[in-house]
C-alpha cells in the first residue's frame, strides 16, 4: 500500500497546471505520472504535438488583431479554454446526461451500448475541444472561404477547417488519441479507449453522407455541447475575445448559464429561470460580431486581403489540396505566410516581385479601401433571407450599380456582406426549454423571446478607393433598402 507521501507525490506528478486568463488554472494529465499497462499517451502529449502547437501561430481573430492591438491571442489559447470548459460543464451536467439516456433506454439499439464511463466521456469532450480548430489555416475563417472551399475531402464534401480537421485527427493524431486512458478526473473503465472518429463527431456538423441517427444516442447528445445556441466553443470565444480586445471584461454570466442548464431525453435543456442569462449571452455574442469581428476597418482589411488572395493564392500555398499535403499544411500558419510574403521583393518569381509592394502595404496596415456607406439588415424567422438582394455580394453589387448614373457604374468599388446568425433557424435549433409551470420540455422556439428575436443580420457595406460619387452611391443604397443608410463618419 502506498504511503501518504507517495500518494501526494503521485497527485502532483500526474498533472500539469496551466494558468489561463479566463478560466484560471487548467489541469492537464501529465506523462510524468505512472502509466497504466496499455497507456501510451497523455493529454499533455497531445497538446505538445506539432499539430496543436501550430495553433500558437494562428490568431484567434483572423484580422481583427490589426485593429484591436491587445487582441493578439491565438487559436491555441482558445482550444485550451474549450477543453477546460468541457470538464467544467461535464462535472455539472454529466449526472443529467446519464439520466437522460436511461429514460430512453428501451429505444436504443445494440450500437448505443455500452455507454462509456464518465471519465472516458470527459476526455472525449476535452480532446474534441482541443482539436476542433486543428484544421484552421492562416486568417481562420477567411481562409475557409477564399482557399479551402476550392477543394474537396476524400468523400467529395466541400473542404472546410472542420472537415480538414477530421482528416488530421484520423490520419495524424490517431495513435495519440487511442493511447489515452485517463481524464483529469481519473482513469477510464477497464478496456475503454477513445477512437479518433468519435472525437471528430461532436465538433463537426452532421454529414449528409452519414445520417445522424446512425450514431450512438450518447454521441449525438454530446454534439449538443458543440453545435447549438450556446456551446463550449462559443461560450469560451465570447469570454476570451471580449476580454482580450478590451470590449468587455464579463460579457455574460457563465456560472448562472451553466447552473440552469442540464440534459433531458430531448437534448441540452435550459430552465426557464436561465432564459434572461441566455438572452444576455446571445446579445453579447452579436455585439462582438458587430463591434469586433465585423468592424468596418476589419472588413476593409478583409477586402484588401481578398484582392491579394485572388492574385496569388497558388503562390501562398503551392501544394494543391491540403488533404493530400498535410506535411506542408502543418507548417502553414499566419507566421509562415507573413514571413514568406515579406521577402517577395527579393524573390526570383516575377509574380511574387510584382505583388511584394501590395503585401508590404498589408503588413504595414496601409488600407486602400474606404467605407462609403453601410446598412445593417435584420431578418426574422419568416423572412426570405436567401431571396434578398443582400443574399450575396454579387447580387448586392449588381442591384446597386444598376441604380447609379451611367458615368459612375465603372467606379472601383467593393461590396461586402458580413452575416451573423443570431440563432439557428427553428428547424435546426438543438436546444430545449424546461417550463416549470407545466413540468414539460419543449423546443426553445416555444419561448416568444427566442422565436420572435432576430434570426440573423447582415452588415452590408460599400467600399471605394476614394469617396468619389459618394452622394449617388448613398442615394442608390437608400433606394435599395427603403431607408436611410448608416453614415460612414460621425458627420
Amino acid at each position: 500500500m502506498p504511503t501518504s507521501g507517495k500518494r501526494i507525490q503521485d497527485k502532483f506528478r500526474s498533472e500539469t497546471l496551466v494558468q489561463d486568463s479566463i478560466h484560471g488554472y487548467i489541469s492537464i494529465p501529465s506523462p510524468e505520472s505512472d502509466r497504466a499497462p496499455d497507456e501510451t499517451a497523455f493529454e499533455r502529449d497531445l497538446i505538445d504535438s506539432p499539430w496543436l502547437q501550430r495553433l500558437r501561430q494562428i490568431h484567434q481573430l483572423q484580422t481583427a488583431w490589426l485593429v484591436y492591438p491587445t487582441a493578439e491571442h491565438s487559436r491555441f489559447q482558445h482550444v485550451l479554454g474549450v477543453a477546460q470548459l468541457a470538464s467544467r460543464v461535464w462535472s455539472l451536467w454529466s449526472e443529467s446526461f446519464y439520466r437522460a439516456l436511461d429514460e430512453n433506454a428501451a429505444e436504443y439499439s445494440g450500437s448505443d451500448r455500452p455507454i462509456p464511463s464518465q471519465n472516458c466521456l470527459e476526455e472525449l469532450l476535452r480532446v474534441a475541444g482541443l482539436l476542433h480548430d486543428v484544421g484552421h489555416g492562416p486568417f481562420g475563417h477567411f481562409f475557409d472561404d477564399k482557399f479551402l472551399s476550392r477543394f474537396k475531402t476524400r468523400n467529395g464534401e466541400r473542404l472546410t477547417h472542420e472537415t480538414l480537421g477530421g482528416e488530421i485527427i484520423c490520419s495524424r493524431l490517431n495513435d495519440l488519441i487511442s493511447g489515452l486512458r485517463r481524464s483529469p478526473s481519473g482513469d477510464f473503465a477497464p478496456g475503454e479507449r477513445l477512437g479518433p472518429e468519435a472525437v471528430a463527431v461532436p465538433s463537426t456538423r452532421p454529414k449528409p453522407t452519414v445520417p445522424d441517427h446512425t450514431r450512438p444516442r450518447w454521441l449525438r447528445l454530446l454534439r449538443d455541447l458543440f453545435s447549438g445556441l450556446y456551446t463550449i466553443d462559443n461560450m469560451d470565444f465570447v469570454l476570451r475575445d471580449a476580454y482580450a480586445s478590451g470590449f468587455d471584461m464579463q460579457p455574460f454570466e457563465l456560472e448562472r448559464l451553466l447552473h440552469y442548464t442540464f440534459f433531458t431525453s430531448k437534448g441540452l435543456t435550459i430552465h426557464q429561470k436561465g432564459l434572461p442569462t441566455l438572452q444576455r449571452f446571445l446579445t453579447a455574442r452579436a455585439d462582438l460580431f458587430r463591434s469586433i469581428y465585423f468592424h468596418r476597418t476589419v472588413r476593409a482589411i478583409d477586402v484588401e486581403l481578398a484582392d491579394l488572395f485572388k492574385e496569388c493564392a497558388d503562390l501562398l500555398y503551392p501544394h494543391g489540396n491540403p488533404v493530400d499535403s498535410l506535411d506542408e499544411y502543418l507548417r502553414f500558419t499566419d507566421w509562415s505566410l507573413l514571413s514568406d510574403v515579406a521577402s517577395w521583393d527579393r524573390a526570383d518569381d516575377p509574380r511574387k516581385r510584382a505583388l511584394a509592394e501590395s503585401w508590404r502595404d498589408f503588413i504595414n496596415r496601409k488600407i486602400n479601401w474606404r467605407l462609403i456607406a453601410e446598412k445593417t439588415v435584420y431578418y426574422h424567422e419568416q423572412d426570405g433571407e436567401e431571396t434578398s438582394i443582400f443574399a450575396s455580394p454579387e447580387l448586392f453589387e449588381a442591384a446597386l450599380r444598376a441604380k447609379l448614373p451611367e458615368e459612375l457604374r465603372a467606379l472601383p468599388l467593393r461590396f461586402d456582406i458580413a452575416r451573423c446568425a443570431f440563432r439557428p433557424t427553428g428547424s435546426s435549433l438543438r436546444n430545449f426549454l424546461y417550463r416549470p409551470e407545466t413540468d414539460d420540455v419543449v423546443s426553445l422556439m416555444k419561448d416568444d423571446g427566442i422565436s420572435q428575436s432576430v434570426k440573423s443580420f447582415r452588415i452590408c457595406r460599400v467600399y471605394g478607393r476614394t469617396r468619389d460619387g459618394r452622394e449617388a452611391i448613398v442615394s442608390a443604397f437608400n433606394s435599395l433598402t427603403g431607408g436611410i443608410v448608416d453614415d460612414a463618419t460621425n458627420v
